[in-house]
């Protein structure tokens, strides 16, 4: 499977320093500045931009727009990565994984605890991982993130360690 689409939801993977505002903000994306770093050969990878925001702040009606995206996109038989804040990743992974029974292809969420770009960033170094796991894992949802493929429905993230952890799907 060589081509990926990804789709940007924001979060702080995306966010950008705004001098307008004298802070941190999701105010334009940045994802296709930091592929062109990458050396991805025979990759075809589609940018699409869904929304730019913080993932405090999905709704309902936000998770039924990504739906619908990624629905036209598994016409067209491709691995998806997902760019997504970490507060609420796995919720809106696990709405996916519920809507879309019977998945052909793989579906990664990732995120970053660092906007990319800034020092300390981990955003790079996920995108990089999700990039590669996206193209060998099999079908299902998962989230990649700070060197660990998580099944969606395995995972949470820990807000004391911020960090995300295994959990044990049988407490869901």
């Amino acid at each position: 499977m060589k081509a990926i689409y990804l789709i940007t939801t924001g979060g702080t993977i995306e966010k950008v320093h705004s001098g307008q505002i004298g802070s941190v903000a999701n105010v334009d994306g940045n994802i296709d500045r930091y592929l062109k770093l990458l050396r991805l050969p025979g990759r075809d990878i589609h940018v699409v931009p869904l929304m730019n925001k913080d993932s405090s702040e999905m709704t309902e009606e936000d998770r039924v727009l990504l739906l619908g995206i990624v629905r036209a996109v598994l016409k067209e038989n491709a691995a998806i990565l997902i760019t997504h804040g970490t507060d609420s990743m796995v919720e809106s992974g696990r709405y996916l994984e519920r809507a879309l029974p019977g998945l052909e292809v793989p579906i990664v969420l990732t995120g970053a605890m660092t906007p990319l770009g800034f020092a300390g960033s981990d955003g790079l170094q996920n995108l990089t991982e999700s990039l590669l796991a996206v193209g060998l894992l099999s079908s299902g949802v998962y989230v990649v993130i700070h060197g660990q493929i998580f099944p969606v429905s395995r995972v949470r993230k820990d807000l004391t360690s911020s960090n995300f952890v295994w959990t044990d799907n049988t407490l869901l």
